[in-house]
């Protein structure tokens, strides 16, 4: 029978609505997921106006809940377990996803904490991985107060980098100082000394002034371009000393990065900080506030799940000898 997910619909006021659409069928080294949270991010409202998703198609990349059939090649976790994941289509009850693409859910971590993770979270790893990230780093972290940016702050302190936070008001730097921030600054007004890693979310003007403060040898990550403004570079701006200017996209696999992210989480070793959380029917309230830079953190939709079947057991459904059937908490 049909589910309900929020698809691309360019008439509506934020280019997306509620809609019924046919029940997903999982492949081989797929799991069946019951979505009770999903995080929405700026490129997802990005995704609904630019093309990039199709017109009726179901929008997201982050989401969390409870596996109710396992994969039928055997790999992945069994049903009753509840995981987070970053898959195409994730904003609906239930969705078919890789087994590559989720994390089982640590005890103790709630799953609307867990599903603020995967984009904003593996973004933020793996361009300062990328970016060379170490003790010894001065690390610039642009939009600091946004979802990757705040993972990132926390990341590369833990990793003894220094970091300098930019962000756009004050208000929106609270917290960043005890995220790990040894600078919070407004823009980049202040920074004089060069720095080693650029992790930007910014683009436009700001973009180039980041990577004019870029010391040899140095990289930016462009992650994001939440300005929409174009970056011009001046002559000669990319003529001396080497450093490059990375652009970034999360692919392959991320359960491993994930599981990661979920246990240091977990452990409170890196906190999700959460600026809005309500029904996904309240979603252009959401986008709203996410577009007008309101939100600091993450957004976070409830999906309401309460008209979803499971489906008729089936012999790659049944629980593995040893586990139970039940949810792990």
């Amino acid at each position: 029978m049909p589910v309900r997910a929020l698809v691309v619909d360019p008439s509506a006021s934020a280019a997306v609505r509620l809609a019924e659409v046919p029940a997903p069928v999982p492949g081989p080294g797929q799991v069946l997921v019951d979505v009770s949270h999903a995080s929405l991010n700026y490129g997802d409202l990005n995704d609904a106006r630019s093309g990039r998703v199709p017109v009726g198609a179901v929008l997201g990349s982050d989401a969390a809940g409870v596996v109710v059939q396992a994969a039928a090649d055997g790999t992945g976790p069994a049903v009753g377990t509840e995981v987070v994941a970053l898959t195409s289509g994730a904003f609906a009850e239930r969705v078919a996803i890789d087994v590559g693409a989720l994390a089982e859910v640590p005890k103790g971590l709630d799953l609307a904490q867990a599903v603020a993770l995967p984009v904003a979270g593996v973004a933020a790893l793996r361009s300062l991985r990328a970016a060379g990230l170490g003790p010894d780093k001065r690390v610039l972290v642009t939009g600091a107060s946004g979802g990757v940016g705040r993972f990132a702050v926390q990341l590369a302190a833990r990793a003894g980098a220094q970091v300098i936070a930019s962000v756009g008001s004050a208000a929106r730097g609270e917290g960043l100082a005890e995220a790990g921030a040894d600078e919070v600054l407004l823009g980049l007004e202040g920074l004089r000394r060069p720095v080693d890693v650029v992790i930007d979310s910014v683009g436009g003007p700001q973009l180039v002034a980041a990577w004019n403060l870029l010391a040899p040898g140095g990289s930016v990550q462009s992650v994001g371009w939440t300005s929409g403004e174009p970056a011009v570079f001046p002559p000669y701006a990319t003529v001396g000393p080497a450093k490059s200017l990375t652009s970034f996209v999360i692919e392959g696999d991320v359960g491993a990065d994930l599981a990661v992210l979920t246990e240091l989480a977990a452990e409170g070793a890196l906190t999700v900080e959460i600026g809005w959380q309500g029904s996904w029917e309240r979603f252009d309230e959401a986008a709203k506030a996410l577009r007008g830079r309101r939100i600091s953190g993450k957004a976070i939709l409830e999906v309401a799940s309460g008209r979803l079947h499971a489906p008729a057991p089936t012999p790659q459904d049944q629980v593995r000898p040893g586990e139970s059937d039940q949810p792990t908490r």
